[in-house]
């Protein structure tokens, strides 16, 4: 009996260990990445909730802080592990974003339903303030 206890910790023990590689490894990948992405000009997300555009960042030393663009002329410095994220900005012309309209028109005349076709859904019905009120009240009293 004590024998298969030992081998299920052994067990337990080996998948732990792999696991805890497992999910070095992938971390260590992430680190790689975003230091690659992370060069000046590149717009990022802070910790703190702040989008700013790096200015300088050493992707060797983790240690020494970055210095990131929050606004024209206002420079603060991070430290390195405050950057979550790169952010990737979205490049649309206007050409783009007129396309973006007429698609969005074209999907919202494919979506509306046919007059009188019935889906199973009911139609929806919105409470004024009073009602909900006394719904409300009704099933308290209940």
């Amino acid at each position: 009996m004590s024998l298969m206890l030992f081998g299920l910790l052994a067990v337990m023990l080996v998948f732990m260990f792999m696991n805890t590689r497992k999910r070095q490894k992938q971390m260590k990948e992430q680190q790689e990445e975003k230091a690659a992405k992370t060069v000046p000009g590149a717009k990022v997300l802070l910790q703190g909730g702040l989008y700013g555009t790096i200015v300088s960042f050493d992707p060797v030393d983790l240690d020494k802080p970055a210095q990131v663009e929050l606004a024209p002329g206002v420079v603060i410095e991070v430290h390195s592990q405050a950057i979550i994220r790169v952010v990737d900005p979205t490049e649309e012309t206007a050409d783009d974003e007129s396309d973006t309209e007429d698609a969005a028109e074209d999907t919202a005349a494919e979506n509306t339903p046919a007059q009188g076709a019935n889906d199973g859904i009911e139609s929806i019905q919105v409470e004024t303030p009073e009602e909900t009120k006394a719904r409300l009240e009704r099933n308290n009293d209940n």
